[in-house]
């Protein structure tokens, strides 16, 4: 009896891990839909279904790395961008959606931590004792859960500029970011390079000119895009050009933004959607943006 009982563990055991590999590699069907809304009303049941999962297969990284990334989207995409469309009309509507990206953005941070943990213990108490030694560790495979858990853990501290226990936690976001620059500068079409653009505008020690260095990441995200990702010339247009007060310069990026073809390439369909609504909206904003 008692080998009938572990056997049929183990049997479920092996079921829930092909469950959680088929689900964690089931990206491409929410990413290439053309649908933004019928994607955000999907998204917290495949999320909570991966996590249902997860609790019978603790330990399995693609599921780990899947919720970390799922749960960075859903909060940008479907209520971050909320936000802040509607806060000229409802401010405390706003605001208890910026409150809710913040809690999802720290529990997908929660699930990269836990991915990055699995493959090496100890690494969250490491990142903190000594940043340098603890990265040092990961390679170059682990690149996509260490972005998604820094992209995470910045757009927690993006909205919460007031908060400095988290704002202090910056450093170790741009350790983990500059680990991944390290690791595979050219990751998944220059989204690492992406990262950077806004990043060098907003850094407080950084090195350089800050226009030069964005101006710089851009140029190379877009080359690695093949100038295919709306989401490169919205970070620029929202970072450089309205730091520079270079109205011009935010037209043409916005609208080379807003010319790219989302059924050229249906991979990125959903991410080019998105960010060509926040395209269109921060053409709204313009006597808010530029004196």
């Amino acid at each position: 009896m008692t080998s009938l009982l572990l056997s049929g563990c183990s049997v479920k055991k092996l079921a829930m891990n092909q469950l959680g590999d088929a689900l964690s590699g089931g990206g491409d069907v929410f990413s290439s839909d053309e649908d933004p809304e019928l994607v955000g009303d999907a998204l917290p049941f495949s999320l909570k279904l991966m996590e249902s999962v997860l609790a019978e297969t603790p330990n399995h990284e693609g599921l780990l790395t899947s919720l970390c990334s799922g749960f960075t989207q859903y909060a940008y995409g479907w209520v971050q961008l909320d936000a802040d469309e509607i806060e000229d009309e409802d401010y405390d509507r706003a605001e208890e959606l910026r409150e809710r990206a913040i809690k999802l953005y720290q529990r997908a941070n929660r699930y990269g931590m836990r991915a990055l943990e699995v493959k090496y213990p100890g690494f969250g108490e490491a990142l903190k004792k000594d940043g340098k030694s603890a990265l040092a560790r990961v390679k170059a495979e682990d690149v996509e859960t260490l972005y998604w858990s820094a992209l995470s853990w910045a757009g927690a501290i993006s909205l919460s500029l007031d908060n400095m226990d988290l704002v202090g936690d910056l450093a170790y976001v741009e350790a983990m970011m500059t680990r991944c620059l390290e690791l595979d500068p050219d990751w998944e079409l220059g989204s690492i390079q992406s990262f950077f653009i806004t990043y060098e505008m907003s850094r407080m020690n950084g090195e350089g000119d800050p226009v030069e260095n964005a101006t710089r990441f851009f140029k190379r995200a877009v080359e690695l895009s093949e100038g295919k990702l709306a989401s490169v010339y919205v970070a620029y247009a929202e970072s450089v050009a309205v730091e520079q007060q270079d109205k011009e310069l935010f037209l043409a990026m916005l609208n080379k933004a807003l010319e790219i073809d989302v059924d050229a390439y249906p991979s990125l369909r959903l991410n080019n959607l998105l960010y060509q609504r926040r395209a269109e909206w921060l053409l709204t904003r313009l006597d808010w943006l530029f004196l």
